[in-house]
């Protein structure tokens, strides 16, 4: 698919057999009761990004969306899980490496995928969104004057069997945030603090609850937050189950799929120990997915909370996308 320019309105251009436009930024794709039936226990998606007319480091992602079964496709009715997210490169397209692979392991997202009750309740959707811009590209990258695409991108689905025979439990789904951007000024429990809260109400008891939790931490201007490394405090029902602060490799490895000259890399390359004194993520890299195993859980309230005490969000700029949901067993 090729994406186009996210502030524009949205373009007319075809689109493949069975794709859905929703927007410029942003595909999906319903899958089929064959593709279904032929995806194991051990499965991986693979997204490919090629640069077009989009010369930045940008946020993307690939979800699923469980769309009530035989209706049409409603982005705002569908309920979405963020599965992957990613940085786009640096990229200058006249120059090679123009692509980057990005590898998920989604063993997880099989069960989810191969749920009978799942199945009858909604058609599944694979969408993937990278929202660009070809500005910049527009006056510095030879080709890109006059347009606004911006990226080009696929999803590829791995699967194979294990080997295990043994029957998948059914599968308990509850989404709690997608994509929803906190900070500590327009989006928090508490003013002048980094907190948010998420309730979830289980109708039943959850066997071997686990949450996916997907974070990653913006704000380009000077001092802003994703040039500063913060510890994440996670909580459920009152209780930490984990403590993290993002980055703390070294971004060399992607260097030479940064092809356009930026600030972030600049002409030699640097320690892992100063890239742990700044960098959050590194453009070209994929966002790690934290796992949170919670164990058996009860019908009825629970409460999910990150905080992120040190943030500043110097003059109220930045955020941090949060995506998280449950998935257990009956």
């Amino acid at each position: 698919m090729l994406f186009y320019d996210g502030y524009a309105a949205t373009v007319s251009e075809p689109v493949p057999e069975g794709v859905i436009r929703v927007n410029n930024s942003k595909y999906v794709k319903k899958l089929t009761a064959a593709q279904i039936e032929s995806i194991g226990n051990v499965l991986q998606m693979k997204v490919t990004i090629k640069a077009a007319c989009d010369n930045y480091d940008r946020i993307a992602y690939a979800g699923l969306a469980l769309v009530k079964k035989n209706t049409t496709y409603s982005d705002a009715d569908a309920k979405h899980l963020e599965i992957g997210r990613f940085i786009t490169p640096f990229m200058n397209k006249n120059k090679k490496p123009d692509e980057v692979p990005y590898l998920f392991s989604i063993n997880n997202v099989a069960s989810i995928l191969k749920d009978a009750t799942i199945n009858s309740d909604y058609d599944l959707y694979f969408e993937l969104s990278v929202f660009g811009v070809p500005y910049a590209a527009n006056k510095e990258i030879a080709g890109c004057a006059g347009r606004n695409d911006t990226f080009f991108g696929t999803v590829d689905l791995i699967s194979t069997n294990s080997g295990v025979t043994a029957t998948t439990p059914a599968v308990i789904l509850e989404p709690m945030s997608f994509n929803q951007n906190i900070n500590n000024y327009d989006n928090t429990d508490v003013a002048g603090k980094t907190v948010k809260s998420i309730t979830v109400n289980l109708a039943t008891a959850v066997k071997s609850a686990k949450l996916y939790l997907i974070t990653s931490n913006h704000g380009a201007n000077s001092g802003g937050e994703e040039y500063n490394r913060r510890d994440h405090f996670i909580y459920f029902d009152n209780v930490q189950k984990l403590t993290y602060k993002p980055g703390g490799k070294s971004c060399e490895p992607y260097r030479p799929v940064n092809t356009q000259g930026n600030g972030i890399y600049g002409p030699t390359p640097k320690t892992t120990a100063q890239w742990a004194s700044f960098s959050n993520w590194c453009p070209g890299d994929a966002i790690p997915i934290r796992v949170i195993d919670l164990g058996d859980l009860t019908a009825g309230s629970h409460t999910f909370k990150i905080e992120v005490p040190d943030a500043v969000f110097k003059d109220k700029q930045g955020y941090i996308p949060l995506s998280v949901y449950l998935q257990g067993e009956k």
